[in-house]
């Protein structure tokens, strides 16, 4: 094979093997942000807490794309329980070079019925889980040469949303990290970043609607519109969308792209 088409072929694994952690990685966006980190030539760890469901996807996966792809039992609000579970991926794929902290939660409630226990339940899994996952991998990143972190945050990240406080204040602190640690970490080799996605076709949101509509008595298509009347497309985003935004933002060609909030939004905020 001559040098060009051994090139070639490469530029297609652009991340080939390099280590990849997705947490919430065993459905909805981060599955598909696993999937096409495999496709990109990475060795995918996907984190979650059901050990049983992650061993399923991660076969799945790996019988599909010719790929390694393996489950790691992980509660983001446990420091323990991540210490081990990096620990573990670690010995099996090397230090990561990749971390994707996706797994969070959203819950609904008005304000004066959002209690201490649902507050701190949100915010130590959508941005206390991101802050600890963060740390067990710098150190690896920094002697590696190569790190990229990307937060899933929303666009209630970046704007308020009645009803739910709890998620729009965690959401809001995971950008301000990643804005914080994009200028501490600049001068060395990794960046951290954010994607910001709009409603997206989800479990969550399927749970969502069937919300509404058990409370309001409407159907779920009337419940579908209104949630998707602030996306000027109208409609839902798609997994794979929001995948496509992680994996340009893990790249090595992306090296100068750090400390942004990249909307997956349908033109929702701009």
């Amino acid at each position: 094979m001559s040098n060009t088409a051994a090139k070639g072929i490469a530029d297609h694994r652009p991340l080939a093997d390099r280590h990849a952690i997705v947490t919430g990685g065993s459905r909805g966006i981060g599955l598909a942000i696993a999937e096409t980190l495999a496709r990109l030539g990475a060795n995918v760890t996907i984190m979650g807490r059901s050990q049983s469901t992650l061993n399923e996807r991660a076969a799945e996966l790996s019988e599909r794309l010719g790929a390694k792809v393996r489950g790691e039992r992980l509660d983001v609000t446990d420091p323990e329980l991540i210490a081990a579970a990096f620990r573990s991926a670690g010995e099996r794929f090397g230090a990561p070079a990749i971390l994707v902290n996706n797994a969070g939660i959203a819950r609904a409630a008005p304000f004066a019925k959002t209690d201490l226990t649902l507050w701190q339940d949100v915010l130590s899994t959508d941005l206390t889980g991101a802050f600890l996952c963060i740390r067990q991998v710098v150190k690896g990143m920094t002697d590696g040469g190569f790190g990229r972190v990307v937060n899933v945050a929303s666009t209630a990240g970046l704007s308020g949303y009645p009803y739910i406080a709890a998620y729009c204040a965690a959401k809001h602190g995971l950008i301000g990290l990643t804005r914080a640690l994009a200028q501490e970490f600049a001068k060395t080799p990794i960046t951290v970043n954010a994607v910001c996605p709009g409603y997206t076709n989800t479990d969550i949101v399927g749970d969502a609607l069937d919300n509404i509509a058990a409370k309001t008595g409407r159907d779920r298509t009337a419940a579908l519109a209104d949630l998707v009347s602030h996306n000027p497309q109208g409609r839902l985003i798609e997994p794979f969308e929001v995948a496509e935004a992680v994996a340009w933002l893990c790249l090595p060609a992306s090296a100068s792209v750090t400390g942004q909030s990249i909307l997956v939004a349908g033109g929702e905020l701009m």
